[in-house]
């Protein structure tokens, strides 16, 4: 009912400003004939990637751009979906839709996002431990904004001393719709229903925009809302392990057996089918507001509001771990010899440990943003433009329930000699009686994380002659990001409850059968088994927080730039140039707890950064491009962080603990960066590019891994996880500047209306790029070795590919897209000894769209996202041995939308 009553006060506003803008619209297009207004005005798909071509035409850097119906018409439900399409840009998914960028190589710590030119940061999480689950950093989540909120985004690859420093892949700057973007009055509203394979439900997806102008006075005000479902099914193995054990039978053979008993055979830990299921509620509001007392003075304020909501449960049956007694006793096994480990990929085990997990969450991520901006052209000679801005973006997740039965005896076969990387399951027991489970252990955490940024900015434009300027600004930043973390459990295994204390068997009232597609299986109810425990709803204190996984970084910045600009005649050629330099200095402050008492550590660093970007035109329509600069990215928040984050373990005998220690001294990335480019551009719709980059970085951020029991460490025992004693020994990794790395590649980009063909042929168009990248990184004590090892950088995928063709009449067009992504190192976990590192396998996503134009003003639409189910498959090991795996099914969706 409050999501409803949300969406009829959201449409509501809309509708009245409406009927507000729309009184005296027609004295106002009189007015705007005479006023010199900025248009953007899109009539369709080749218009606007008309539009971007010549955006990346004029600009003095790489630089792609996506412009209106270049993101609305795309079959795409957030920003990074509508990314994926840019040259040397490739995506993580959640759900199903896209969540962070990498942008050249480079994770999405690298790529720094501004929303209407202010930095920003948007933080969401995956429900996936294996994903990075709850996760801070400097990685923007795009999947809380919606595609239509945007009417341009600017991709910039290259860097210049006019642009804020802090973005080794590159900046992405996302902008909201202007009231003079358009000729007086317009508006428009959508809305479409869509479904998805995995999911029964049908979700509603509505936008609307109203705009108007008034002489020298514009506002327009825009909603998007949608509701979604969905669901990711698969297997799940929770890493491999080698274990060693005597508990085997007769029917194994007595060379396995042997390396059996030596710990010589690695065996999967979880064996468990998984399914996430997800109900997302996403709602975006702008507001633009221009006043131009004169052709010499423009004012802008731009609002801007945006609301994700997940309400998620998770389900799975699992063996209990990789120990001996959760495997159970060993009675068949088939074996492969993969790259010298020898891989247990068919196994039978009697009286086997099995558990079965139920999780219940709620978040939600609220994104707020003010921007204030000043445009003063003072003289003839000089312009200012002065920019402040505030945004906050505020993650919440006040409910991690989860509550794991376990069940011993009877026997599982597991079996990945049909799937390599879906294993099969089966068991002679069935899994959904009740008799034999009893209760393991009740779970609670909350986490809450906060981002603050304060910008403020003034850049003056002074022209020395016709053809040459001098630009040169100031910039103050300051930025918060205030986490902590809280949790409980231990409940009824180690822990008293208010009722029905110690009892561990279970009845039918607490209980219920949950059915995968793959098989069925009884899990407690989470809401049922609380009541009966007495602790629902369960709100943790502040006695609950995990104090080495709650604390507070703080940024100040200040900057100063000067740039010089000239257009010349080289050769009878025209060559744009600008060269500049850019100073920075940064304070920062990392607030938390060490070893159990509060810290407070400040310090502050400064650099230079010069910029040299260069733009010959060969030819009238052939351009060579050139860049060189300097820049940096600042370390993650959670490595800068003071505290020290205690990991829980699995309880499995002999397992090595983990913990994270920050490092607030860490010197930021800094990367020199080369750009050679050759540009190609055609009459309409039509270029050809090729691109060559380098990037060579210094500071690169590495972990080193000590191993140690928990007495030396220093910690408090209060911090001991569940099964860990003072003795037990643990790995403690912090980061630290190391090595040099470096990153090259190369982009080709075409694009080009097929006219030449006979009709109806001829209304056929093409767009397609290809990136190569490779790069590779130095990490320490790999596997517990105490090696180093050179492996690609975390998320770099050496190839990837968009393709896109479409068919536009002014009455019906259609267009199917294919974006690659091959295959990628998500992390190296120094010390982890299951594992030299973990990615993902290349993946190709296919998606539709089609309208129908029945009038000038209203127009039918249909899409299908991911039309062939990509599997996802996360990847365990170089030796690649399955990890994750699973399925997010075809999206559908249809509706309208109306033009006034």
């Amino acid at each position: 009912m409050y999501k409803q009553q949300k969406t009829a006060v959201a449409l509501a506003v809309l509708a009245a400003l409406g009927a507000a803008f729309s009184a005296g619209a027609q004295q106002t297009n009189q007015n705007n004939k005479a006023e010199e207004t900025e248009v953007i005005e899109v009539k369709g798909f080749r218009d606007s990637v008309i539009k971007a071509k010549d955006l990346k035409r004029e600009a003095m850097v790489a630089q792609d751009s996506i412009v209106a119906e270049d993101i609305a018409d795309f079959p795409d439900q957030n920003l990074a979906d509508s990314l994926q399409r840019v040259p040397g840009i490739a995506i993580t998914r959640e759900g199903g839709e896209g969540r962070q960028i990498s942008l050249r190589g480079l994770g999405p710590d690298f790529t720094r996002v501004q929303v209407n030119g202010m930095e920003a940061l948007g933080t969401s999480s995956s429900p996936m431990d294996s994903r990075g689950a709850v996760g801070r950093s400097r990685a923007f989540d795009f999947n809380i904004f919606a595609s239509e909120l945007f009417n341009q985004i600017d991709v910039k690859k290259s860097y210049s001393a006019d642009q804020e420093e802090g973005g080794i892949g590159g900046i992405v700057n996302l902008r909201t719709a202007k009231p003079f973007d358009y000729d007086g009055f317009q508006g428009a509203v959508a809305g479409q229903v869509g479904s998805n394979s995995n999911s029964d439900a049908t979700k509603p997806r509505l936008a609307a925009m109203v705009s108007n102008t008034w002489g020298k006075f514009g506002a327009l005000a825009s909603v998007a809302y949608s509701q979604k479902e969905s669901s990711e099914v698969g297997y799940n193995t929770i890493r491999w392990r080698q274990v060693a054990s005597s508990n085997i039978g007769t029917g194994v053979d007595a060379a396995t057996a042997a390396k059996v008993k030596a710990g010589q055979v690695w065996f999967a830990r979880g064996n468990r089918y998984s399914e996430w299921n997800n109900e997302q509620e996403r709602l975006g509001m702008t507001a633009a507001f221009q006043y131009r007392p004169s052709d010499d003075l423009k004012f802008a304020l731009d609002i801007m509001h945006g609301k994700l909501d997940n309400e998620g449960d998770e389900h799975h049956i699992s063996t209990g771990g990789a120990s001996s007694t959760a495997l159970g006793r060993l009675e068949e096994i088939k074996t492969i010899d993969n790259n010298g480990d020898i891989e247990a990929v068919y196994a039978r085990f009697s009286n086997v440990v099995t558990r079965t997990e139920n999780r219940s969450d709620l978040n939600n991520t609220t994104f707020d943003q003010v921007t204030f901006s000043t445009n003063w052209q003072a003289t003839d000679k000089l312009g200012v433009v002065f920019q402040l801005g505030t945004s906050s973006s505020d993650y919440e997740q006040p409910r991690v329930d989860k509550v794991n039965l376990t069940r011993t005896g009877g026997t599982l076969t597991t079996d990945f000699t049909q799937d390599r990387f879906y294993g099969i399951n089966t068991y002679d027991f069935d899994p959904a009686a009740t008799a034999g489970w009893t209760v393991n252990d009740l779970y609670f955490r909350e986490d809450y994380i906060s981002n603050d940024f304060d910008n403020a900015k003034v850049d003056f434009d002074y022209a020395l002659t016709d053809s040459s300027t001098l630009t040169f600004g100031a910039n103050f930043k300051k930025f918060s990001n205030v986490g902590e973390n809280r949790e409980d459990a231990g409940y009824v295994q180690s822990k008293a409850t208010p009722l029905n204390n110690g009892v561990k068997t279970i009845n039918a009232d607490v209980v219920n059968v949950f059915q995968h597609p793959n098989m069925s299986w009884l899990q407690a109810d989470v809401d049922a088994l609380q009541k009966f425990y007495g602790i629902h709803n369960l709100a943790l204190g502040s006695d609950k927080i995990i104090q080495t996984n709650s604390y507070t970084v703080e940024e100040e910045s200040n900057s100063l730039y000067s740039q010089y600009a000239w257009d010349s005649m080289l050769g009878g050629k025209v060559l744009r140039g600008s060269v500049g330099v850019r100073y920075y200095k940064t304070d920062l402050t990392s607030i938390g707890v060490s070893k159990g008492l509060p810290v407070e550590i400040s310090r502050d660093y400064s650099g230079v950064l010069p910029t040299l970007n260069l733009v010959y035109e060969l030819e009238d329509d052939l351009l060579l491009r050139f860049g060189a600069s300097k820049n940096l990215t600042r370390p993650s928040l959670s490595a800068i962080s003071v505290s020290a984050n205690v990991a829980q373990m699995t309880g499995s005998p002999g397992e090595v603990g983990k913990i994270t220690v920050g490092n607030p001294n860490l010197e930021p990335f800094e990367s020199v960066n080369f750009d050679l480019a050759l540009e190609k551009y055609y009459e309409g719709v039509g270029s050809l590019s090729a691109a060559v980059f380098k990037k060579d970085i210094e500071n690169f951020i590495v972990t080193e891994v000590t191993t140690m029991k928990y007495s030396d460490t220093g910690l408090p025992t209060t911090l001991l996880p569940n099964g860990a004693t003072v003795d037990t020994l643990f790995d403690v990794t912090s980061p630290q500047n190391s090595d040099k790395s470096a990153i090259k590649g190369a982009e080709l980009a075409y694009q080009r209306d097929l006219d030449f063909l006979p009709e109806p042929f001829n209304q056929l168009g093409v767009i397609a790029n290809y990136t190569w990248v490779d790069g590779t990184a130095l990490y320490r004590n790999v596997q517990g070795t105490g090696q180093t090892q050179e492996k690609s950088f975390p998320g770099l995928s050496k190839n990837s590919y968009n393709l896109t063709f479409y068919f536009e009449t002014d009455k019906f067009g259609a267009r199917i897209a294919a974006a690659h992504r091959a295959d990628y190192i998500s992390v190296v976990e120094g010390g982890l000894r299951d594992e030299d590192e973990r990615g993902f396998h290349a993946t190709t996503f296919v998606d539709f769209s089609a309208f129908y134009q029945f009038s000038e003003n209203l127009k039918f639409t249909i899409e299908g996202i991911n039309l062939t189910n990509q599997r996802e498959e996360q990847y365990s090991d170089s030796n690649d041995r399955p990890y994750n795996t699973t399925t997010s099914g075809r999206t559908y969706s249809a509706g309208f939308s109306y033009k006034f």
